[in-house]
């Protein structure tokens, strides 16, 4: 799609779904290193880990090449560069960040932080194992650290999704019913480094759709001087977290009314639940992440053989979909959840959430990929076929455990 066709779309408000024939092959950590360079934040503080590292190496370029006009701070810490990212935002800068693992959970103190004084930035997140062991793979370890931060979560499947979500996560952010941090996580290795085709929108859009930066009570405004992050007392401190409670619900609304919006301009829709193949499916996996792909390759086979089965995506964990994902589920459909994360002495965190909300259904449980290891389509297959109970080496040879509810 051409520029002048892209103002013309924007303009005219209509959604076209013609794919562009200026899509690049690039990996994820590019693709979200693109969005930041179109958005052209105000600051940028980072301190390198794998696998995200090759973010802010793209976006450092950038910098140095004069193609943002951004302040590139190379911190000390994880801590420090988070802690300099809540001071930008609430100073009145769009700011940004990326980390992973080790360095996410070193970012958890100030990250709830940041939620609670509502300051609105963008996070990359290279999701990879926590150690220990040491693990530099993936797995959804560090983004499940950090769901009961107040922070709004997203998940990428592809390369494509991880730059779209950039962008939407920039208003979203930003958008005052929500005023909160936003994550975008794709796999560490397996998006972060693996090249895709990715259809790239044009700079004047992605900047046009984003607009200017505003946060109401700037910590520098000295006509409307501010308190913030005072000590709270018990009659303060409860209302405060009711307020973030309800800015985390509202933007899942927000979400939505923003992806129809950017819908518009880029032809893509990004709903928080995707499905495919799920209208008569006797069974449905549910996942986050690039394991989708796998899954519908899966499914592809599996209906081949006559088995009704579909998969169910989410692209949001925080705040979870609850409305979209009992209108996507059919009574009687078991649903096989597929957890990249472990909650040791209780269930895996996508199950619990998926099965707290949903009743007419079965609910199986099923933990893979952890530290990175591959689940393969015959593996999916062999699970939805009803053959994993198996032996307890050959479970373990499939990178599956389960259990059901």
């Amino acid at each position: 799609m051409s520029k002048q066709e892209q103002q013309e779309v924007q303009q005219e408000g209509c959604r076209t779904s013609r794919p562009s024939p200026d899509a690049r092959l690039v990996t994820g950590a590019e693709a979200v290193a693109e969005a930041m360079r179109q958005i052209d934040p105000d600051v940028m503080a980072v301190y390198p880990i794998t696998p995200q590292t090759p973010i802010i190496e793209a976006f450092s370029q950038y910098v140095a090449d004069g193609r943002v006009h951004t302040e590139l701070l190379l911190m000390e810490s994880e801590h420090s560069a988070l802690s300099a990212v809540v001071g930008s935002a609430l100073a009145g800068a769009r700011t940004v960040t990326a980390t992973a693992s080790q360095g996410l959970a070193y970012m958890i103190e100030v990250l709830y932080i940041a939620a609670a004084l509502r300051a609105p930035f963008v996070m990359a997140v290279g999701m990879r194992a926590l150690s220990g062991p040491i693990n530099i793979h993936a797995d959804h370890s560090d983004v499940m650290l950090a769901r009961d931060s107040g922070a709004v979560i997203l998940i990428a499947e592809t390369a494509e999704e991880a730059y779209d979500l950039t962008v939407i996560a920039t208003r979203l952010a930003e958008d005052p019913a929500v005023m909160l941090p936003v994550l975008v996580g794709q796999d560490g290795f397996i998006t972060t480094h693996a090249a895709e085709p990715v259809r790239l929108l044009d700079d004047a859009l992605v900047r046009g759709f984003v607009g200017e930066y505003h946060v109401p009570y700037p910590l520098l405004d000295p006509g409307r001087p501010t308190t913030q992050g005072a000590f709270s007392m018990p009659d303060s401190y409860f209302p405060q977290k009711a307020q973030e409670e309800a800015a985390t619900r509202q933007a899942g609304g927000r979400f939505l009314t923003l992806a129809g919006d950017y819908a518009r301009v880029s032809g893509r829709e990004l709903s928080a639940v995707e499905t495919y193949r799920t209208e008569d499916a006797e069974v449905v996996l549910v996942a986050m992440g690039s394991v989708v792909g796998t899954m519908k390759d899966a499914v592809d086979r599996l209906r081949a053989r006559g088995l009704r089965v579909g998969v169910l995506k989410l692209r949001m964990f925080r705040p979870f979909p609850e409305d979209a994902l009992r209108k996507e589920i059919s009574p009687g459909q078991l649903l096989l959840v597929f957890d990249r994360a472990l909650s040791p002495g209780s269930w895996p965190p996508l199950f619990l959430e998926v099965a707290a909300r949903i009743r007419g259904n079965s609910c199986r449980s099923l933990v893979f990929g952890l530290g990175g290891r591959d689940l393969s389509v015959e593996a999916v297959m062999t699970v939805v076929e009803g053959r994993e109970d198996l032996p307890a080496n050959a479970a373990s040879h499939l990178g599956i455990a389960g259990g059901a509810l």
